[in-house]
């Protein structure tokens, strides 16, 4: 039978939770690095056994650690993330240049195809690549070319949280960063472009439609459809058909389209998930009701999934990086949040329940499926 192993950064440590197929019964081994902040973790998928987890410190700066084990032991790999050539500067929250200061990575995406190729996303915003392991990185800078200068920090920093790789085209993938927006390469990080025509982002862009700047929380992305992407974005859940080039909004009947995460379901491409969030100021599910919605037709029509989730005096977040997916039939989705839980369904989301309740708070949720 077939085990599922999810990996859960949170703030004062990681957690590495273990099941059978069934998905009833859960071992919870940790904290690995206790009392640390673990910003993300990741498995490879080539080699399962190999995990990344970002750990990162205000007194202690960042550290990479990886495992070859499933993570019974780790060993601290590289963290010396050097910006090519002179930085320069980006757009501050006032609106003056501010010089590029790396402060953590945010994200580490384990290549599709080749065990020792990592990428890590940083704050500030750029795309590292490690070619061993995560021994050493190095910038793939043409990323900062497009237009860096106007790029600013979200309420969160200025991070690029999101990489994703294209399973068709190993040259392709897409990034997201709070505050600039969704780029894409085609030459394997070499040069890149926006693709951000069709957001709309009134309330926080002098010019709403500009090229960049727009505030991005989340790309998902079915394997069997590379072309098709689904977008949470600061406001606005929103897909494009054409690899990015436009995106159109399927918010629908969501009662709030503020929300971090979205997911595509293993199995149905146009099958998504969001949670949504009251507003930007309030991160919260509207009424204190903790609620996932799913849409069958890829957005526009929504169903509210409730079943075990509690649906009163629930004031918790649920964080850009904290759903996943796994590739079981039936599909199992996860999620948890700044309170301490991982709910898991093993249905689709018909049904929810509550693996692990008191954990610090979840930053990011990965899951890995296992013969």
């Amino acid at each position: 039978m077939s085990e599922v192993r999810l990996l859960v950064g949170t703030r004062k440590g990681g957690f590495v939770l273990t099941s059978d197929g069934r998905r009833e019964r859960w071992d919870v081994d940790g904290p690995h690095f206790g009392g640390w902040e673990i910003y993300h973790m990741k498995g490879s998928p080539v080699d399962p056994k190999r995990l990344y987890a970002s750990q990162s410190s205000d007194w202690f700066g960042q550290v990479i650690h990886r495992s070859d084990d499933g993570g019974a032991t780790w060993e601290t790999v590289g963290n010396e993330f050097a910006y090519e050539g002179v930085p320069g500067t980006h757009q501050w929250y006032d609106g003056t240049q501010h010089p590029w200061e790396f402060k953590r990575v945010w994200h580490l995406e384990p290549s599709l195809t080749d065990r020792e190729t990592v990428y890590a996303g940083v704050e500030d915003a750029a795309l590292f690549r490690s070619g061993d392991g995560g021994k050493t990185w190095r910038e793939l800078p043409g990323l900062r070319e497009v237009k860096g200068h106007l790029w600013a920090p979200g309420a969160g920093g200025m991070g690029l949280h999101t990489i994703v790789l294209d399973p068709q085209d190993p040259r392709r993938m897409y990034i997201a960063i709070s505050a600039a927006g969704a780029f894409r390469t085609d030459d394997g990080g070499q040069t890149w472009r926006p693709t951000n025509n069709g957001l709309k982002s009134p309330y926080e862009l002098p010019d709403s439609e500009a090229e960049v700047g727009h505030c991005v929380h989340r790309i998902a992305m079915h394997p069997s459809r590379p072309n098709v992407l689904f977008m949470q974005k600061h406001w606005d859940v929103m897909r494009s058909d054409n690899a990015g080039e436009s995106w159109r909004e399927v918010s629908g009947n969501l009662p709030s389209d503020f929300g971090f995460v979205i997911e595509v379901h293993a199995h149905e491409p146009e099958t998504i998930y969001v949670v949504p969030i009251k507003s930007d100021s309030e991160h919260y599910p509207p009424d204190g009701k903790l609620r996932v919605y799913r849409s069958w037709t890829g957005g526009d029509e929504w169903e509210a999934l409730t079943n075990g989730l509690p649906q009163r005096d629930c004031y918790v977040n649920v964080l850009r990086d904290a759903m996943a997916v796994d590739s079981l039939e039936p599909c199992g989705i996860y999620f948890g949040t700044t309170g301490g839980q991982v709910y898991a369904s093993a249905d689709s989301g018909d049904n929810w329940l509550p693996i692990v309740r008191d954990l610090p708070a979840v930053l990011s949720v990965e899951v890995q499926t296992l013969p």
